[in-house]
């Protein structure tokens, strides 16, 4: 019987922490790699399954790349659009400070600023 057929038809049962009770062998097996054990029960098959959430890579996200917007004085609506999503107001520029992907999100790319 092939994992895969097992896998279609398996639901999750439960999901546990690395220290939990039930994870002190996996724990030792995978070290700080671990970040969950789930156990699965398979009804057509009978099987239960314990499956691992493994980190296979670690290292420092690439910074998003900003930009500077400006936006009007009147324009509240958007400053509070600019604002939920993540901007920062520089008061001594007067420009909103926004990441590049959520400028494009926003459709705002006619306000970004050059030459700051």
């Amino acid at each position: 019987m092939s994992s895969s057929g097992i896998r279609n038809h398996s639901t999750s049962l439960k999901r546990l922490m690395p220290g939990a009770p039930g994870t002190k062998g996996l724990v030792e097996r995978f070290g700080s790699a671990l970040l969950c054990v789930r156990y699965r029960y398979d009804p057509i098959h009978n099987r239960r399954l314990t499956t691992v959430e493994l980190i296979v890579e670690d290292r420092p996200a690439k910074p998003e790349k900003t930009a500077w917007i400006r936006v009007a004085y009147g324009e509240t609506e958007l400053r509070q659009r600019i604002k939920e999503a993540g901007g920062i107001w520089h008061a001594e520029r007067k420009l909103w400070m926004l990441g590049i992907r959520k400028i494009k999100v926003l459709k705002l790319e006619s306000r970004i600023v050059a030459n700051v």
